[in-house]
């Protein structure tokens, strides 16, 4: 039978008017009974959540069980609208260069997403809490971006500005109500540039203030409800506190791209532009160093020189142009 645990978790979501968060309950106790041996009681409470399921999602319980609709979320006001800034966003996984191994495990992110309903009956949970990893302007941002877009939800950045400030423990209340948020609705939350939060605990920057934010950063993620996903990339993950890594569901590590991906990314990048043959075995060897994120800068500017200089076509020396100037950006 149900738990004390279990059953005050019910009473709590019912008393609240949580109808997700009871059905969630519901369904983990139709999974412990069915693992106990007694399938005619947890196939019993599986037809009645999967009904009423059924009864508020139109299209019915088929769609209930595979389909993650789209969520209407207002923007964050008071003061939790100066931690977050909801981001509009149309990218999607088909507009990335990628690996074919990093493309196959974003798409089980979604997958698992898409079937949220299905895994919650069985009292299995999709990944929420994802660890981007990597060097800057690998795509790490873009990837929050393009699974918001996969999947509908609505993509919230953490403005960390707003989050840390000079009074004690005013950063770990702001962290708290940044987590209620996170339970209440259903989102994709970013924390990016995520080593100022979790830098190691006893390494020469730390300060005990951020080791009491490290901490409760710790504890909210771990026990972290609800239906959102959180995300947080990181620049510098030899820097990160070692306990942060369990408390993330999946770890996805990103390299600087090779040289065909960097190519494929300024063709796909002035497609739409009219251009000369331009001569990739002169632009290739300039490629050394450079981040998918370069590799865009440099493909707008190409096409902004050549609109300027009012030029019929984009030419091989646009690009040249760009790459160099870029590099020396960079050298600075």
């Amino acid at each position: 039978m149900a738990t004390a645990r279990q059953i005050t978790a019910l009473l709590k979501s019912h008393s609240k008017g949580d109808e997700e968060a009871f059905k969630t309950v519901a369904l983990q106790i139709a999974a412990n009974e069915a693992r106990k041996g007694h399938s005619h009681l947890a196939a019993q409470i599986q037809k009645i959540i999967s009904g009423s399921h059924a009864r508020q999602i139109p299209g019915g319980a088929s769609e209930a069980k595979s389909v993650v609709q789209p969520i209407v979320f207002s923007r964050p006001e008071g003061e939790l609208g100066n931690l977050l800034e909801i981001v509009e966003t149309k990218v999607r996984l088909s507009h990335m260069v990628l690996e074919d191994s990093l493309r196959e495990r974003l798409r089980r992110i979604v997958r698992e997403q898409k079937s949220f309903n299905q895994l919650r009956e069985h009292g299995l949970f999709p990944r929420q809490r994802i660890l981007l990893m990597g060097p800057p302007g690998c795509g790490k941002t873009m990837t929050a971006s393009a699974l918001s877009g996969e999947m509908g939800m609505p993509l919230f950045v953490v403005r960390l500005d707003a989050l840390f400030t000079k009074f004690l423990g005013e950063t770990a209340a702001k962290l708290r109500l940044i987590f209620e948020a996170i339970e209440k609705s259903r989102g994709i939350f970013l924390f990016d540039e995520f080593d100022s939060l979790g830098l190691a605990r006893g390494s020469q920057h730390d300060v005990a203030e951020m080791r009491r934010v490290l901490n409760t950063f710790l504890v909210l993620i771990e026990n972290m409800k609800g239906h959102s996903m959180v995300i947080a990339a990181s620049n510098h993950p030899d820097s990160l506190d070692s306990a942060l890594f369990r408390r993330f569901d999946d770890l996805i590590q990103y390299g600087m791209p090779q040289v065909e991906e960097l190519e494929s990314l300024i063709k796909n990048r002035i497609a739409g532009m009219k251009k000369s043959k331009i001569a990739w075995s002169r632009v290739r060897p300039l490629f050394g160093g450079l981040s998918y994120a370069d590799a865009a800068r440099i493909a707008d500017e190409a096409m902004k020189e050549m609109i300027i200089n009012g030029s019929p076509v984009l030419k091989t020396e646009n690009l040249i142009v760009a790459i160099n100037e870029r590099k020396s950006f960079r050298n600075k």
